[in-house]
Formats: C-alpha cells, structure tokens, sequence
C-alpha cells in the first residue's frame, strides 16, 4: 500500500476495498454470454420434466435391443412359493429318497448329519418355549429352532442348492430333500412324503414366534 502517499494501511485498505466495490457495480452483475445469469445456470431454465429427463432430446423411444419376455419365460422365472403353499409345483418327494438325495448333493458342506458340516447347520432343535435369537446373537438359525415355514424351505432349496449348481433339483428332488431335512429336525415321520398339499401343513416350532411389525413412528427398534 506504500504506492497510496500519505494514506495509512487501514485507509488504503478502505480506498481499495471502495475500488473494488465501484467497479463491480459499474460491471452490473455477472451473466455468460447468453445472458443468463453465470453463479446461478439454472435460474433462466426451468427443472426439465420427468418425460424429458428420461427420454433426452433427440433419442429414440427404443433403441432395439432385445424382445419382449414370452409368458412361458417369465412362468420360468415366477417360481416363489408363500407361506401358504401357494406356488408349490404338482410333485411330491420321500423322506427316504431324500436321504439319499442329501447325502449325494448336501452332506459334502452341511454334514452327514446336517450339524458337523463346514457350511451353514441345518439341524438343531431348542425348547418349545426358548426363542432366544432377539437376545442371544450367538444362537444358531437351524431349520428347526428358526425357521417359521417349511414351504420358505422349498422355495430356498429349489432356488440356491446345490452351491455348486442352484437350480438343477428338480420338483421331485427339493420335495425329497425337503422331507429329509424336516424328518433330521424331528419335524415328519420317516414315512412321510410331501406334496404341496402335505408340506405347507408342516407346522414349524418357531411359527408363532413371528410378528407383523406394525409400529408407527418413533424408534426403528424399540
């Protein structure tokens, strides 16, 4: 500021500030050379509609890839099974033809027993009146200590098993395993078979043990 004579620091700041200042309103404020307004671009045009934001100008309503899915693929794909049995196939299976199913598909990661595997347990029981997975996170999940419908036991199995090829059982073969692995629970006799008339009759232990959750407002856990 030495280049200001006679003027202090403070008040060749003040000078140079007021400077400043003339100049920016002599300029008027900023716009791009399309006259709108450069801090603020979208102040000039207005928030593009949800039509135009999905389709950009200048596109093709479709681009031609693919089809449309046929009723029978999408039959394929719509195989979810409900508690209730809905969406069970037309078949049926044995607890003894499971067993052999079990230890030919299952046993190299669950165990021969469904227990000793280096995967997941399937097996396991708990006291009819013991629920104890909301306070004990060490508690193990078996078919027959957690699990509260046995048709959600269908549709997991013919889904995701075997790991090394989900999807390859057919209707028979899930029914079969199914069966097995509610006989090792103590679930069915070893005279059972299933259908989708018997299995959805399978009253799990822990059944009752789940709620709607039908809490309004507040804390997400209570």
């Amino acid at each position: 500021m030495n280049g200001l004579a006679g003027v202090g620091d403070s008040e060749a700041a003040w000078v140079f500030c007021t400077l400043v200042v003339a100049v920016f309103l002599a300029c008027g404020s900023p716009e791009s050379v399309d006259g709108t307004d450069s801090l603020n671009p979208r102040a000039a045009s207005p928030e593009p509609s949800r039509q135009e934001r999905a389709v950009p100008a200048g596109w093709p309503q479709r681009f031609g890839y693919g089809r449309e899915a046929a009723r029978q693929e999408i039959a394929a794909w719509d195989i979810d099974v409900r508690p209730d049995g809905r969406g069970l196939p037309t078949a049926s299976g044995s607890v003894r033809e499971g067993a052999r199913l079990y230890r030919a598909r299952c046993a190299v990661c669950h165990g021969e027993t469904g227990v000793e595997g280096p995967d997941y347990p399937l097996v396991g029981r708990i006291a009819d009146d013991a629920f104890p997975f909301g306070s004990d996170p060490g508690a193990i999940e078996t078919i027959g200590s957690y699990w509260p419908y046995a048709t959600t036991l269908f549709d997991y199995i013919r889904r995701t098993m075997p790991y090394s090829a989900p999807g390859s059982l057919t209707p028979e073969e899930v029914y079969a395993v199914v069966a097995y692995l509610l006989f090792l629970n103590e679930l069915v006799t070893e005279e059972a078979v299933l259908d989708h008339r018997t299995l959805p009759a399978v009253r799990m232990p822990a059944r009752d043990r789940f709620v709607p959750d039908d809490r309004r407002g507040g804390a997400e856990v209570r």
